[in-house]
């Protein structure tokens, strides 16, 4: 069974109501979004390893702890995942960035591929799949799949709002990989729209409709 982290933190659950209001405009909404993901980017990075180094500072040497140059990509899932993007490379500035793009069929519901580009090296990197929303969970299911056959490290799947289905179906089809969420909603509704959800992330963030 998956890991699942919901974050709880003040300023976390703060931002959350400002994005969720329907009022709050796509600059804004895109500033949220930025600042959410930099907060979950320190959970879902907490296990990186880590190398003493040696540092002089103004007084003497000590030895301190520096990163121990694990290679990292993120992974957003077009078009909304574009929106965590920035956020995410505030806090790795030196990840790569490959896409997946899937859109969902209305009838169906289930994600249609119509791009994939990922890092040529990406059986060296650990990879974070971006997406603001995991609803039914289908698209993150179809990312990772694809992702797998390309053989990276490891993967984990990190958004902004989870339906309890989308959380059980990932988990389900994908064991192995951790889930980070800001927050764990009530359920979805007969047009698999997450509830009280946000909207349409990609329509809020991009301000179209």
């Amino acid at each position: 069974m998956s890991q699942v982290f919901v974050a709880d933190h003040p300023l976390i659950l703060h931002k959350l109501a400002i994005l969720r209001d329907k009022n709050t405009a796509s600059k804004e909404f895109r500033e949220l979004i930025r600042e959410i993901t930099e907060f979950l980017c320190y959970e879902a990075l907490r296990d990186l390893p880590l190398e003493d180094v040696e540092v002089e500072t103004p007084m003497c040497k000590c030895t301190q702890k520096k990163l121990a140059g694990r290679k990292l990509a993120f992974v957003p899932i077009l078009r909304a995942g574009l929106g965590m993007v920035d956020g995410a490379l505030e806090m790795v500035p030196s990840a790569r960035v490959g896409h997946i793009g899937l859109y969902r069929d209305p009838e169906t519901h289930t994600p249609v591929e119509y791009y994939c580009k990922l890092p040529a090296d990406i059986e060296q990197r650990d990879v974070i799949v971006v997406d603001p929303m995991l609803a039914t969970g289908g698209s993150a299911i179809d990312a990772i799949t694809q992702i797998k056959k390309r053989n990276p490290r490891s993967i984990k799947f990190m958004c902004i709002i989870a339906a309890p289905e989308g959380i059980d179906a990932l988990a389900e089809a994908h064991p192995d990989v951790p889930i980070y969420t800001a927050a764990k909603d009530e359920c979805l509704n007969e047009h698999c729209y997450i509830l009280p959800g946000l909207g349409d992330a990609g329509d809020r963030i991009f301000g179209t409709k």
